[in-house]
């Protein structure tokens, strides 16, 4: 099974309202995707903020570390979320892969209804410190 670090940044506003992303295959997501050889994690995560978002960011500290099996990839995936500042550029999309159509700012409330998944997973309602948690086998999506 082919080892993947993925990062993702938790990046908020003024308002509290939280930057997310929309996968050309129609999920919502925090900005990120999989760090590349040679690459550090946070070299990583300012490299996929701007790839994604157009913007420019500064991570700050850990959120969470999670691992999963993804069967059907074939892929063990460790993924690193962190918190993250935006300090510049303006939103846009320059991603080489082509794979983000869309780009916003969301309410707590809309997060949860755009990726309920993913919320529950990253313990958006109770989290209060970094923590890891083994999500066992998983598909993509």
């Amino acid at each position: 099974m082919k080892r993947v670090d993925v990062v993702s940044a938790i990046i908020y506003d003024a308002e509290e309202n939280i930057l997310m992303v929309k996968n050309i295959k129609g999920y919502w997501e925090l900005p990120g995707g999989a760090v590349e050889k040679g690459e550090h994690l946070h070299q990583a995560v300012i490299r996929e903020v701007k790839e994604e978002t157009g913007y420019v960011c500064k991570v700050k500290e850990l959120h969470s570390v999670r691992e999963a099996y993804f069967q059907d990839k074939e892929h063990h995936a460790l993924m690193i979320t962190f918190f993250a500042e935006i300090t510049g550029g303006q939103m846009s999309i320059l991603d080489p892969d082509q794979d983000i159509e869309e780009v916003k700012w969301v309410s707590t409330q809309t997060f949860q209804k755009l990726n309920p998944k993913l919320y529950h997973m990253l313990k958006l309602n109770q989290q209060t410190q970094a923590f890891y948690d083994f999500e066992g086998n998983r598909t993509i999506g």
